[in-house]
């Protein structure tokens, strides 16, 4: 099968597209046919993190550096080992591969029904294996910061980079909740914020919120370029400050949940740019420019 290969740190150019042996389920795991995948700015970290200190950091976590890239995923069950029972061959599903040396970047990609860092389940029946593929890695991170706190409609929210992929999700889920959200974003995203249900719109190329008026019960830096301390002057006393940069937890409820407010239509997926396999390096070019709308897909 074919799949980007990532076996040094560096520039795009180390992924590599490949021919490698197509995986075989073990007894826990699922063989899914990718449909599509993504490029995430957690590839990018990937990719460009020296090599040393990826092997540092997944032996301290208990994971090995992926050789296979791409940490999330949607397509079909082609196959499945012995002792799983959540799945059937046909099934539709979509997940992450955190944790796991072989990712989605690939034609297949074999994943066990649980395990410890990352997730798999059935996607959205009213969506597609291209909105589905792009849930997972923005949506959860988006929901483990908010779960943290309690949400409601009483209260203001800022989400600071709210086009980007988390940013998106996490302007949804906060109007999910009934919360007065208010948008920072550049000036080409004011519309695609608006669009998503944000209540203000905050152009940071012209304005500074943190010398703003408005007080928030929240902000949340969904880019992790800001801090606690240059906002204290527009967050409230007992207010929460929230930050991709804090480590969030995958977990099998957090999927279901947003795969049942993406059947709702409450959560929909921003789609920036489509890509090849082949194209991967040239997606990780874009994804590094900052410039990313919500999220950019790989088409298998």
């Amino acid at each position: 099968m074919k799949a980007i290969v990532c076996k040094k740190s560096g520039k795009p150019d180390v992924l590599k597209l490949m021919e490698v042996v197509k995986p075989t389920p073990k007894d826990n795991e699922i063989l899914v046919k990718v449909m599509v995948s993504s490029v995430t700015r957690g590839d990018v970290n990937l990719r460009t993190m020296p090599r040393f200190l990826l092997h540092i950091i997944g032996f301290l976590m208990g994971f090995k550096p992926q050789n296979i890239t791409g940490v999330e995923f949607a397509g079909r069950v082609e196959a499945i080992g012995k002792d799983v029972s959540r799945f059937r061959d046909g099934d539709e599903v979509f997940g992450t591969t955190t944790g796991l040396t072989y990712g989605g970047n690939a034609e297949y990609v074999c994943v066990p029904e649980t395990w410890k860092m990352g997730v798999v389940t059935h996607k959205p029946t009213n969506m597609s294996f291209l909105e589905s593929a792009v849930i997972p890695v923005g949506a959860m991170t988006a929901m483990d910061m908010f779960r943290r706190i309690t949400l409601d409609k009483s209260q203001k929210v800022l989400i600071y980079g709210a086009s980007g992929s988390v940013g998106s999700y996490a302007l949804q889920l906060a109007k999910y909740y009934g919360a007065e959200v208010t948008a920072v974003c550049s000036t080409s995203n004011i519309e695609l914020v608006k669009s998503l249900g944000a209540d203000h719109a905050i152009d940071y190329t012209r304005e500074d919120f943190a010398k703003g008026d408005m007080v928030f019960d929240v902000i949340f830096d969904a880019v992790g370029k800001i801090w606690k301390w240059n906002c204290k002057k527009v967050l409230s006393n007992n207010g929460h400050f929230l930050t991709v940069r804090l480590p969030t937890k995958e977990r099998l409820e957090l999927l279901d949940f947003l795969k049942e407010l993406a059947e709702k239509g409450k959560l929909k997926p921003i789609i920036d740019k489509s890509y090849t396999l082949e194209q991967v390096p040239e997606a990780h070019r874009y994804v590094e420019t900052g410039r990313k709308k919500g999220n950019v897909v790989v088409v298998i």
